[in-house]
Formats: C-alpha cells, sequence, structure tokens
C-alpha cells in the first residue's frame, strides 16, 4: 500500500469514527431539544397547529442522523472495496487477508445476538407519537387533526421506509464499488 493509500485509509477511518460518535450525540442533542420545545408547546401553544414545530425538530434530527449513518456505511464500502482484500485474495491494496469492513459485513447478525438500532427508531416513533399528545389536548377540529395527525403519520412513514432502504444499502454501495472499481 503507497503512502497516500495509508494516508487516505486512515483519515477514511477517522471519518467513520467520528460521524459514529457524532451520530449518537446529534440523537442526544436533537431529542433533548425536541423534549424542551415540546414541553413548551405542551404547556403554551393555543392551537393544535403548534405541534408541527417539534414536528420538524424531531424529523430534522432523524434526517441528520440518517444522513450520518449513510456516510459512514459507505465510507466503510468503500474502504472494503479499494483498501482491503476480498476473499478471493488480491483486490485490495494490501495484499493481505480481509480487513475490518469485509468482517463486520460477513458477520452480520447473528441469530439471538443482541443489536443496536443506528438510526434510533423506536424512540424516533415514539416521540412522533408523544409529540401529538398536545395537540390532541387541545381538542382539534376534524379539519386540524386530519392536518397534524397526517404530518405525524407522513413522519412515521418516513422513518420506516428509510429503516427498509437502510437495510440494504450496504449491498447496493458494495455492488456499486465494486462496479466502479471493476
Amino acid at each position: 500500500m503507497s503512502v497516500r493509500e495509508q494516508d487516505e485509509y486512515r483519515a477514511l477511518r477517522d471519518t467513520i469514527r467520528e460521524r459514529g460518535t457524532a451520530r449518537i450525540w446529534v440523537f442526544v442533542a436533537g431529542i433533548s431539544m425536541w423534549a424542551v420545545l415540546t414541553a413548551a408547546t405542551a404547556s403554551l401553544a393555543s392551537t393544535p397547529m403548534a405541534s408541527l414545530l417539534p414536528l420538524l425538530v424531531l424529523g430534522s434530527v432523524f434526517e441528520a442522523v440518517f444522513a450520518l449513518h449513510v456516510g459512514v456505511e459507505r465510507v466503510g464500502r468503500y474502504l472494503q472495496v479499494f483498501h482491503e482484500t476480498d476473499h478471493a485474495g488480491g483486490s485490495g491494496g494490501s495484499g493481505e487477508a480481509p480487513g475490518w469492513e469485509h468482517a463486520a459485513m460477513a458477520f452480520g447478525r447473528p441469530k439471538g445476538a443482541a443489536t443496536a438500532d443506528p438510526l434510533f427508531v423506536v424512540p424516533f416513533l415514539l416521540a412522533g407519537l408523544f409529540n401529538i399528545a398536545p395537540a390532541l389536548l387541545l381538542h382539534p377540529i376534524v379539519e386540524e387533526l386530519t392536518f397534524v395527525g397526517g404530518a405525524h403519520l407522513l413522519f412515521a412513514l418516513r422513518i420506516i421506509v428509510v429503516r427498509s432502504a437502510a437495510g440494504r444499502q450496504r449491498a447496493i454501495d458494495l455492488a456499486r464499488f465494486q462496479q466502479l472499481k471493476g
């Protein structure tokens, strides 16, 4: 591996570490900010439409977490294809055994093993459910309930669609980088 390739590899591994850590902090800070905003909305709001501001914040935090996750995964697949050897040997730059990215992808999710959700889907869905409570306490008319409820349903749908797409992302990115390399 050339000096440039080693520098690139180290920089990209650092990027994965930093973005992975940032993803958790964005989630923690964002949920905290959302909770404060939701509490303020519940105590000060005079219209059910006010619940849309905390929902906007919640959706923005989710999108930031998702963007960081996609970036980390994509960098990992790039490293896998361009800096590690494959199981057939010799496709990476080092000429050594498969590295971390190959091992992590092959490891997958063993049956019965503990798993973590990098997108925090359950907390985001619960926050979306709690977010609509202040609007319901204000006894909305049908039109308000339809609009506010529809916005919350769209938020939940976005989370479900993103979770499904994220589950396919590794294989798609891997195939694309292999295509670019070939």
